[in-house]
């Protein structure tokens, strides 16, 4: 019997959500429908810089805030 995880919970701005194993930050923002230019991440209580997006593996557990940049006057 395998026992491969199939999927992982995580909560995204304090709603429960799912993903695959090693989802990397910038997929999860793509598959949310969010583009990953125009928004700000904290990542478990702490802001994330965009540098270390793309080797951000989400884990089990993982809390994601995530604030949309809006321009205007």
């Amino acid at each position: 019997m395998s026992s491969s995880i199939t999927e992982i919970a995580i909560q995204v701005n304090g709603t429960p959500q799912t993903c695959q194993p090693h989802t990397l930050l910038p997929d999860l923002l793509t598959q949310l429908g969010l583009s990953p230019r125009l928004v700000a991440v904290e990542y478990n209580g702490e802001i994330l810089h965009r540098q270390l997006w793309g080797q951000t593996e989400l884990q089990s557990g993982d809390r994601l805030e995530i604030v949309t940049i809006v321009g205007g006057g």
